[in-house]
């Protein structure tokens, strides 16, 4: 059981409710408090941690916010899976042409712990002697490949990922299954053309013209949790752009 006493100095210019948002999250991500089950309520949290009921009020939403945590009016508040695919698919924009989420398998083509390449690091902010998942993967919809992608994952955040047979190749289910917890998302998105073995790979024409997909997804504390760069070939499928 984690201490439920918030440590506080008068030297902190943290404001109380994001140290009590921090402590929840821990509950979570330590899976004290397990994937759809229940937390105790506001007053008992608030009474638990030492803090006023605003104080606790103001870090559930903010957890809520974040789609860590669901209030049911009525029923309580539960955590939210974050594997489950309602959350997942916020991270991936291919989707069929009215919206839907892509039916895919997943096959990987080569999957190595190394050191970290200067470009792996730039974006993933690591050091050059630490090290990385490297994987590639190919995704196919309706028996076709689509996307050819290159990931690379902090070792540091996936201590022993090398060693799952069956690891996904969700990053929502991995997170969830170290103990991450996973924050915002960002894709830059361009327009390229298939070089020899991305064509045979996505069984095109070499030249042919594929949207190329730059993303990273953050930890909730704002660290890179993985690089991914996609080649994609859209055929009857599109890319959906949110705004919020």
């Amino acid at each position: 059981m984690l201490n439920s006493r918030i440590m506080t100095t008068r030297f902190s210019n943290r404001p109380l409710y994001l140290q009590v948002r921090d402590a929840l999250a821990e509950r979570i991500a330590s899976r004290e408090w397990a994937p759809g089950g229940a937390i105790p309520n506001e007053g008992d949290l608030a009474r638990q941690f030492g803090v006023s009921a605003g104080t606790m009020r103001k870090a559930l939403e903010l957890l809520e916010s974040e789609r860590l945590l669901t209030r049911r009016q009525g029923r309580g508040t539960f955590v939210n899976d974050q594997a489950s695919e309602e959350l997942a698919i916020r991270y991936s924009n291919v989707r069929q042409p009215d919206g839907q989420h892509v039916s895919e398998n997943v096959e990987v083509l080569d999957a190595a712990l190394s050191p970290v390449s200067e470009v792996e690091g730039r974006r993933l902010r690591l050091r050059l002697h630490d090290k990385v998942h490297r994987i590639r993967r190919l995704r196919f919809s309706d028996g076709k490949p689509y996307l050819l992608e290159d990931v690379a994952l902090p070792a540091a955040l996936f201590p022993g990922l090398s060693e799952y047979r069956t690891a996904s190749h969700r990053i929502v289910v991995l997170a969830q299954q170290f103990g991450v917890l996973l924050g915002r998302g960002e894709e830059r998105v361009t327009l390229g053309s298939a070089s020899p073995d991305v064509a045979r790979a996505l069984q095109v024409k070499p030249a042919a013209p594929l949207l190329t997909l730059d993303r990273i997804v953050y930890t909730l504390d704002g660290r890179p949790a993985e690089w991914r760069f996609g080649h994609c070939h859209l055929a009857d499928k599109c890319y959906l752009a949110e705004t919020k």
